[in-house]
């Protein structure tokens, strides 16, 4: 790859960088910049203060982006629906009758593909919450709610937890999740499992247990006056005005809890287990693979309440190239920084505006590329805990 050295004179100092022809992309106002996927670029520090609005965003979207079909959102339900009811066919009639050990190598590449396909069920359930799905609030909260009970997630009471963290991204008083510890909150065990062995279970706890233990304790949520969590109607998570929709998801769960009942009376619990309860495990495990990888960077910045505001949290994420699965999954992995921008845009939009706004973004947006199980080794050894910005003024970035 040819580079050229430059040499940029500054007043008071001497900077060296280098430009690389082959790799800029344009930015507004005709600048250029490196492309924020190459690997020499991408753990560089996002910008703290932008020089455009939301506003200069929504005009760089075509129109039509921000339209909502029922007709063609539902087309996604009944597609994921119908590839999930092939998946099920064929391990319920086919797995048990094949010879050792081959089921035994065909159940975790049922689990796989059926976790898949239900985590995109899922994301169309979280399009739900966030009034993309129709042009009808009651439909699209009719849509998630069965969506969502049925993946044991608590529809309503997550929606509005949810809202919250778009309200206030990267906020360390503010937020409800992902908030990263200050170096002197660093806990011991954080310290002993700071090795190859402890990242590893760190991430294993993480993936299996975080989103559970989330929802019953909100755990690494934000820290309420008392005791928090998402099935109890009185949680400081929530306003007045949402308490009952709160209860209705905990219907929702017993409703769904009560049908595996039902399927275990009937099928017995290893068919349950194996057949739905590990591909919802596995839902589990995607949902929070995917929203840590866009929260945890080295790139990212987090503010506290001196320095932080809407916009400058919700362009401190990161997309995300999980390769065949962006199709699967409704392309949330690689829009996630459009979506925080304008989260009512539909996922079939989400691609097209994600392109109109990146040359307005400009050094504003970040791709990473890395494969993915090696991101996440790196976010667990590397993201530990923040500290206020050396030789900067602004103390609380």
């Amino acid at each position: 790859m040819n580079k050229k050295r430059i040499l940029k004179l500054h007043k008071s100092h001497i900077t060296l960088s280098f430009a690389d022809k082959s790799s800029k992309s344009n930015m507004g106002a005709g600048g250029n910049m490196l492309d924020p996927s190459k690997a020499n670029d991408i753990l560089k520090r996002v910008p703290v203060e932008p020089p455009f609005s939301l506003s200069d965003l929504k005009k760089a979207i075509p129109a039509h982006c921000f339209e909502r079909s029922l007709i063609r959102s539902s087309y996604y339900v009944v597609h994921d629906l119908v590839v999930a009811y092939v998946f099920y066919f064929l391990a319920d009639k086919y797995i048990p009758i094949l010879p050792y050990p081959l089921a035994y190598l065909a159940w975790p590449v049922y689990w796989f593909c059926q976790a898949s396909i239900l985590t995109g069920l899922w994301v169309i359930g979280h399009e739900c919450g966030h009034h993309a799905f129709s042009d009808y609030q009651w439909i699209d909260d009719t849509v998630g709610f069965i969506v969502h009970s049925a993946l044991l997630t608590p529809y309503f009471s997550w929606k509005y937890s949810h809202r919250n963290h778009h309200a206030n991204t990267n906020s360390l008083d503010n937020d409800e999740v992902y908030i990263p510890k200050r170096k002197s909150k660093v806990t011991l065990y954080s310290k002993i499992l700071n090795n190859p062995p402890g990242r590893v279970f760190t991430l294993v706890f993480r993936l299996t247990l975080g989103f559970p233990l989330y929802l019953l304790t909100n755990i690494s949520g934000k820290k309420y006056g008392r005791f928090a969590n998402h099935f109890d109607p009185m949680s400081p998570i929530f306003t007045q005005r949402e308490r009952i929709q709160v209860l209705l998801s905990d219907f929702g769960l017993l409703a769904a809890f009560y049908a595996i009942k039902l399927l275990v009376d009937n099928k017995g619990a290893a068919w349950v287990t194996c057949i739905y309860g590990v591909p919802v495990l596995g839902v589990f495990v995607f949902f929070v693979l995917i929203t840590y990888l866009h929260h945890t960077h080295l790139s990212l910045p987090h503010y506290d309440s001196t320095e932080w505001n809407w916009i400058r949290g919700a362009l401190s994420t990161i997309d995300r190239d999980f390769g065949f699965l962006n199709r699967v999954l409704h392309d949330v992995t690689h829009t996630h920084v459009l979506h925080h921008l304008i989260s009512y845009i539909p996922h079939y939009h989400a691609k097209e505006a994600r392109d109109a706004i990146k040359p307005v973004l400009g050094e504003f947006y970040k791709i990473d590329r890395t494969p993915i199980f090696k991101a996440m080794y790196r976010e667990a050894k590397e993201c530990i805990y923040i500290e206020p910005d050396e030789d900067s003024e602004q103390k609380g970035v």
